[in-house]
């Protein structure tokens, strides 16, 4: 705890100005390598982010493929020095042409091992809403890959992020209920709705950000993966719901955006997070009295 207070504090004397700090959270605009060779200690018991996915965004300028997986590589040992020893990581990536060999090859396949953390698990993130296609299954998935440093210790709250809708929950066996009375493990592969846009059909937290995470796809691996109190990392911040999910559920938050556009978006989406927190903390306490 002493360290991540430390770093709370005291990182604006390490790395400079935020672009915006609070009690628990501190968001740079920046490009992430720089800051994160600037830490020296083992400081994160989480990273959860998704970078740029190479495929010509707004956000991005696509680079030679060699080039791009060396970047990544790059910033992914970066994170893996600055992690607690029971910390994990979290990447979220997608799909990526290839000209001449792959229509849509999933990122993890050239990816997976370019870093220097322990892979557990893949796991899929399945969605409804998508791009249609034509000439192929219209594509309805995403890839997570949880990582983490020491295989043999590491934080996984299973009962935290059960799912409750067990199609049999009274089902017995030798006089025993077959399914946990919280709920069943939600498996590796997670069908969480996407951050939808366009009129009529848009998602209520939907910001002007390309690329939305999902607050209840973050939630689970806040949820799962850390404790309360933990500090936590996202290099990618884009819209800052890694940061709204961290302080909803008692983390310490740390992001890094190279765009002042989205660092914008994601200080205006904290600040009206904690303004509407304090409101009913406020309506609480006219209750009682």
């Amino acid at each position: 705890m002493q360290k991540e207070n430390f770093v709370l504090t005291d990182l604006q004397t390490i790395l400079g100005a935020p672009y915006c700090v609070g009690e628990d959270y501190v968001i740079y605009c920046s490009d992430c390598l720089d800051l994160l060779e600037a830490v020296r200690e083992e400081v994160f018991a989480l990273t959860v982010t998704s970078p740029p996915y190479n495929i010509g965004k707004e956000y991005e300028d696509p680079l030679p493929l060699e080039d791009y997986l060396s970047w990544c590589q790059r910033w992914m040992a970066q994170i893996y020095r600055i992690t607690l020893p029971a910390g994990a990581f979290w990447l979220n990536v997608g799909y990526i042409p290839i000209p001449g060999k792959a229509r849509a090859l999933p990122l993890p396949y050239l990816l997976w091992n370019r870093s220097p953390f322990h892979l557990i698990q893949e796991v899929v993130w399945n969605y409804g809403a998508g791009v249609a296609s034509r000439k192929s299954l219209s594509p309805r998935n995403e890839k997570l890959l949880w990582y983490v440093k020491d295989p043999a210790n590491y934080t996984f709250n299973l009962d935290a992020i059960r799912d409750p809708d067990v199609k049999y929950p009274h089902q017995k066996k030798n006089g025993r209920l077959r399914c946990n009375t919280i709920g069943k493990n939600p498996s590796d592969v997670w069908q969480i709705a996407k951050v939808t846009s366009g009129q009529d059909r848009a998602s209520p937290e939907r910001t002007p950000h390309p690329a939305q995470f999902p607050l209840d796809l973050v939630d689970r691996i806040i949820l799962g993966f850390s404790n309360p109190g933990d500090l936590v990392l996202d290099p990618f911040i884009g819209s800052g719901t890694v940061a709204l999910s961290c302080l909803a559920h008692d983390r310490k938050v740390i992001g890094i955006e190279i765009n002042p556009d989205y660092c914008r978006i994601a200080e205006q989406r904290i600040k009206r997070f904690l303004a509407d927190r304090q409101s009913r903390l406020f309506d609480q306490i006219l209750l009682v009295f």
